[in-house]
């Protein structure tokens, strides 16, 4: 009886893929238990879940060094796992929100964004940081936060100051986004604001989606579900900042002070993948309970993508950054909140 060849390439094929999802497998569970406990911290302490991810992963950051277990799969979590949940983000976006808000309120949020990032890339200048550090900052300021940090940094030629600028921006856009939400609204309040105009004004300066709502629900549904819509805005802007980003850069606009920078791709796939779901969700494709679960995936993918981030960044090298680059991110944030309010007022 013959008995039946062996398929080698095949058996070799399984045989990797098993030996890649072993190798993975340690640094993605430890990212996911730091997203796990971060998410917990948020839910009973009211701490901000980013920012909770980050600190512990900063501590963790032993897991990966060279030879680590955990190395690879902290890679990965850094890497491919961010770029799912960025790409998820697209499943929230849709023309429909558009309708409530009018022209000009939208056309002020795009102008905000649009004008912070301008402003980040001439006080960088004075503040004595680069090009790199003023697109990481004003894109997070401007956009989404630590979202838009981790998208933006993906398509940045890569450093080995790369890793550490985006570990601090997040921390502290996180931690701005934080008092914004304290803070600003009972200064919608003093100024006056209708529900709409302190939904704008909420929505067009708060940088973290979660601090948003946080602070618009904290007056009333209605400025919440404004605040909501408008941040949502500013998110959909996510997609064309990084291509305006990776058309300069691949012209050699901004990359003429890094020699042998690795250039990005002119539209990275979570990008494409973003437009392509935010363009379904618009004809009315996804249907309500697919978007609300792509939501959640990408909450998380992004919790374990920051927590990975934080793991791979040393502390010490992180507080290399400097008191420049804190300033940096300070004056970005006045000015946006500024922008808004005197926006606001004049449309009013």
């Amino acid at each position: 009886m013959v008995k039946p060849a062996v398929d080698m390439r095949s058996w070799g094929r399984e045989k990797f893929s098993m030996h890649v999802g072993s190798a993975l497998f340690p640094g993605i569970a430890v990212s996911l238990l730091v997203a796990v406990t971060a998410q917990f911290l948020s839910e009973h302490y009211g701490a901000p879940a980013m920012l909770m991810a980050l600190l512990m992963g900063l501590a963790l950051n032993f897991l990966a060094e060279d030879g680590a277990r955990t190395k690879a799969g902290i890679e990965y979590s850094g890497r491919t796992v961010l770029r799912l949940g960025v790409a998820l983000l697209g499943a929230r976006i849709s023309v429909d929100m558009l309708t409530d808000l009018g022209g000009v309120m939208i056309l002020l949020v795009i102008s905000g964004v649009i004008a912070t990032i301008l402003f980040g890339m001439v006080a960088a200048k004075f503040f004595g940081r680069g090009w790199r550090m003023a697109l990481l900052s004003g894109g997070a300021v401007a956009i989404c936060g630590a979202s838009a940090a981790m998208a933006i940094a993906a398509v940045l030629p890569k450093t080995d100051k790369s890793e550490r600028n985006l570990a601090f921006t997040v921390m502290a856009v996180t931690v701005l986004s934080t008092v914004a939400m304290i803070a600003y609204p009972p200064l919608s309040s003093w100024f006056g604001f209708t529900p709409l105009e302190s939904g704008v004004f909420l929505g067009g300066t708060i940088h973290d989606v979660a601090q948003v709502v946080g602070a618009g629900f904290s007056i009333s549904p209605e400025v919440g579900e404004t605040a909501t819509v408008v941040k949502l805005i500013r998110v959909s802007m996510l997609a064309p900042v990084v291509l305006v980003f990776s058309l300069a850069i691949r012209a050699g606009k901004l990359d003429t002070h890094a020699p042998g920078g690795k250039r990005p791709p002119l539209l990275p796939s979570f990008v494409v993948w973003f437009l392509v779901l935010a363009t379904l969700n618009s004809f009315g494709f996804v249907p309500a309970s697919i978007s609300y679960l792509a939501e959640q995936l990408s909450r998380w993918a992004l919790l374990t993508a920051i927590a990975a981030v934080g793991i791979k960044t040393s502390l010490v090298r992180m507080m290399e950054v400097g008191g420049t680059a804190i300033g940096l991110i300070v004056v970005e944030t006045i000015f946006l909140a500024f922008f808004v309010l005197a926006g606001v007022h004049l449309i009013g």
